[in-house]
């Protein structure tokens, strides 16, 4: 259970005293505010679509999620958020706090996120007010082109058959994103930044139910794959139990050598050939990766994508991410309406926000894809003009029949297509005395990405985010495989300003497509409804788009089910979505920052 994990953390970090500037800082929260002794289901079982109703459930009251001081950290795992405290002791920025924190989520939470994958950073500077966005998304390799995921008669693959193994895995970019973070923001020396994660890796930790849970989900997939199988497998070839001391000896070693070496020793040292080697000889569709797709490697700064929400202003990623975009929709197309008033318990607040689901979906499934190879209407898409018109087909008294993409200033009509999101990722946001604000989404794309594992380090399965057929009416797809490209995502790391241009809170979460609804959700829920951050993650979730209208089982949405189906909403019913945000606001002079109660997320806190 997940309380043996939390009960064996102190003994773990005493044993993992850092011998570094931030030495006797990574200590756990008093066992009072850890979580409660729980059945886990954070997240629904992977493999299935997750919107199929499942009966496990895990929740715990809102206000243990959260945590209050002049500075705050929170992430989708208690050790990682551990990690980024200890950064902040130290004297290190929200920089390197979240920084930590992936790197630690690459050693806790690998069917997630970490160094094998990639990420978007949100970054508001405290000193110079400049509110900046680091693409680390991962780019298909040279060999990768437009047929990638065709098969020899010209049919897209089978999602199953596509994500195993080699022709999946797109050039990892979550070190070149620490790296660039680090070398703008940081204050603490590189090398300190790794030293939970190495602990963690070399000395072992308490096996988590979630953790747990994924193995087993994936175990057919991890058993193919030698090194795989050898970490995350037990000798009869079943995940190791909850409570097990995991050790990844390979894994500590690869974050030593990238701590002694910085972002080289990956991308042009011996990690990287590891890289290489594993996609070549997958146990599945092999493929190059190579030296030179690996030191071609960059991230990419982007401006932020702003708009005004009420008296507030939300800025967000912008493609590759279609999250963004999409987000700033749904608040734009709801804008007219006084959602404050309505309230959370009123059946038209959630069928307002269902519609507007829709309609942003709908455009996403159209025009997302990345805009430095594809033609992507961004101005257009967050135009007031047309999201006044698609706002326009928002009715009270009904549900639209149909919500189809609409036609942004600038370029013709465009059908959507189906999109194959994976629910998996870990979203991570640090807030320093300093003013800087970091709000940071990380991801290897589905539950252990490609099944495959390189010097320890999992690999991404990100590129099954690109559109199997490369063509679309007749022409290109927009996110079809190109070398070089960087796959449509949804995730959506957001931060809101007041007037006066300071940030007053960030928001962020995983799974799949419906981060967009989350992120949404949460920021509505905070600005209008007036509810602290910990309720705001806590809150009912709704998601909506052409398949019909879910909502989250057990809450108070089941009362309205009958009312939402009287509108003309099509097929309500309930499911276990894939859940898990994180999110802090402004408190005073400080900061609350808080996890989803359905995760196993920890935010902590320091008092200077």
């Amino acid at each position: 259970m997940m309380m043996k994990r939390l009960l064996a953390a102190p003994a773990l970090f005493a044993l993992l005293a850092l011998p570094s500037t931030a030495s006797a800082q990574l200590a756990p929260a008093a066992p009072s505010a850890r979580l409660a002794p729980v059945t886990a289901a954070p997240e629904t079982t992977p493999g299935t679509r997750f919107y199929e109703p499942d009966d496990r459930k895990f929740r715990r009251p809102p206000a243990d999620t959260a945590a209050s001081g002049a500075a705050a950290v929170t992430a989708a795992d208690p050790l990682a958020t551990a990690a980024g405290q200890a950064m902040l002791k130290a004297g290190g920025t929200a920089a390197d706090a979240a920084i930590a924190m992936m790197i630690t989520l690459t050693v806790v939470e690998p069917q997630s996120s970490g160094l094998g994958g990639g990420g978007f950073l949100l970054w508001h500077d405290g000193k110079s007010g400049v509110t900046t966005t680091l693409d680390g998304r991962e780019k298909a390799p040279a060999a990768a082109g437009p047929d990638r995921f065709l098969k020899a008669e010209g049919q897209p693959m089978g999602f199953a058959e596509a994500v195993p193994g080699g022709y999946s895995v797109g050039v990892p970019g979550a070190v070149a994103l620490a790296a660039e973070a680090h070398g703008r923001w940081g204050r603490l020396p590189w090398a300190d930044l790794f030293q939970p994660a190495i602990r963690l890796a070399r000395h072992g930790f308490p096996v988590s139910e979630r953790l747990n849970r994924f193995t087993a989900s994936r175990k057919a997939m991890l058993a193919r794959d030698p090194a795989a199988r050898a970490i995350f497998l037990d000798p009869r070839g079943e995940p190791w139990p909850v409570g097990h001391v995991l050790r990844q000896p390979a894994l500590a070693e690869s974050l030593e050598q990238i701590a002694a070496e910085g972002p080289d020793a990956f991308y042009k040292g011996p990690v990287g050939a590891a890289v290489s080697e594993a996609v070549a000889n997958a146990f599945s569709n092999q493929a190059a990766l190579t030296a030179a797709d690996l030191a071609a490697y960059r991230v990419t700064e982007r401006e932020a994508l702003c708009r005004p929400y009420r008296q507030w202003r939300a800025c967000t990623m912008g493609p590759p991410s279609a999250g963004g975009i999409a987000v700033l929709q749904i608040l734009g197309q709801l804008e007219r309406f006084d959602l404050g008033k309505l309230g959370q318990d009123n059946l038209l607040s959630w069928h307002l926000f269902a519609e507007s689901q829709r309609l942003a979906f709908a455009d996403r499934e159209a025009y997302g894809a990345d805009a430095d190879h594809a033609p992507v209407p961004v101005a257009g898409l967050v135009d007031s003009g047309y999201i006044t018109q698609r706002s326009a087909l928002i009715r009270l008294d009904r549900a639209m029949a149909e919500a189809g993409p609409g036609t942004p200033p600038g370029v013709a009509p465009r059908a959507a297509q189906p999109l194959a999101d994976v629910p998996s990722t870990s979203h991570l946001a640090a807030a320093d005395s300093r003013g800087n604000v970091a709000s940071l989404t990380s991801t290897i794309e589905g539950p252990f990405g490609s099944g495959l594992v390189a010097a320890g380090i999992v690999l991404n399965n990100e590129l099954t985010d690109f559109d199997f057929n490369p063509v679309r009416d007749a022409a290109p797809a927009p996110n079809r495989v190109e070398p070089g490209k960087r796959p449509r995502s949804s995730m959506a790391p957001t931060i809101i300003f007041d007037r006066a241009g300071k940030p007053v809170a960030a928001f962020g979460a995983a799974g799949g497509a419906t981060i967009i609804a989350q992120v949404a959700k949460a920021i509505i829920a905070h600005l209008d409804w007036g509810m602290s951050v910990e309720d705001a993650l806590a809150a009912p979730q709704v998601f909506a788009d052409r398949r019909g209208f879910r909502y989250e089982a057990d809450t108070r949405i089941e009362a309205m089910a009958a009312g939402l189906k009287a509108l003309g909403h099509k097929d309500v019913r309930s499911a276990t979505l894939p859940l898990k945000g994180n999110a802090l606001v402004r408190q005073g002079s400080g900061w609350r920052a808080a996890a989803d109660p359905r995760s196993e997320g920890q935010a902590l806190a320091i008092s200077r």
